[in-house]
């Protein structure tokens, strides 16, 4: 993943950034609707870099149909998450009750705490290992759709064939979904900019990350040991 700084920096390449990222700030603060559109817009701009043009998609709801089925991938991934990890809270939340019960039982609101402090970690770790594994969920999806975003095996394989590439990839997410949240600090107008530039941004570490399988697979296996 080479040039690391053009994910900051391609989306100003383009003469119209300004209209179109404020376009689709605005939409992208109608709900559901505007995440949708949102990500159908990132995957319009990765098409826009596949083509080697540095400019953005048009700025409207044309990216809705493109945006749904990630949005669908993205909700089912939460809502697994949200099974597994709120399971586990709450099972801790009524271990601490049932031991703060009468005379209390120690034992048992300690087996509480720990208990809730690994759903904790488990909703921590789980979230931060997602944003590693987003852009070979956001190609599985796009070229396969939903069953192929949900196929948790092929998902793996396809981040360990380039594990460097992964994990840099990860990392610009991470910087970039702390810049998406940036706007909430400005209010509302913040937002209209920082989000949809934060998809710009994912659309280019994506794009370079897809190269990078390219090139994984492209590469000649190393010759058996004798």
């Amino acid at each position: 993943m080479e040039r690391v700084g053009d994910a900051f920096v391609w989306p100003f390449r383009d003469p119209k950034w300004l209209e179109k990222v404020a376009i689709i700030g605005l939409i992208s603060l109608i709900p559901i609707i505007g995440t949708i559109n949102g990500l159908g817009w990132m995957l319009a701009s990765i098409d826009r870099l596949r083509e080697g043009k540095q400019e953005l998609p048009p700025g409207n709801f044309d990216h809705l149909g493109r945006g749904v089925l990630l949005f669908v991938v993205f909700l089912v991934y939460a809502l697994a998450l949200l099974v597994v990890g709120g399971g586990v809270f709450i099972l801790g939340f009524v271990l601490l009750a049932a031991g703060g019960q009468g005379n209390g039982n120690a034992a048992l609101e300690f087996v509480g705490v720990v208990v809730t402090l690994l759903a904790l970690g488990v909703i921590l770790v789980v979230t931060l290992a997602f944003f590693f594994a987003r852009p070979a969920v956001v190609l599985a999806t796009d070229h396969g759709g939903v069953a192929a975003g949900l196929d948790v095996p092929s998902i793996l394989r396809r981040m360990r064939m380039t594990p460097t590439n992964t994990l840099i990839a990860g990392l610009m997410l991470l910087a970039a979904g702390f810049i998406s949240q940036l706007g909430s600090y400005a209010c509302v107008i913040g937002l209209i900019f920082t989000i949809p530039y934060a998809l710009a941004i994912e659309a280019w570490i994506i794009r370079s990350y897809e190269e990078g399988l390219d090139v994984g697979r492209s590469a000649p296996a190393a010759a058996p040991e004798r």
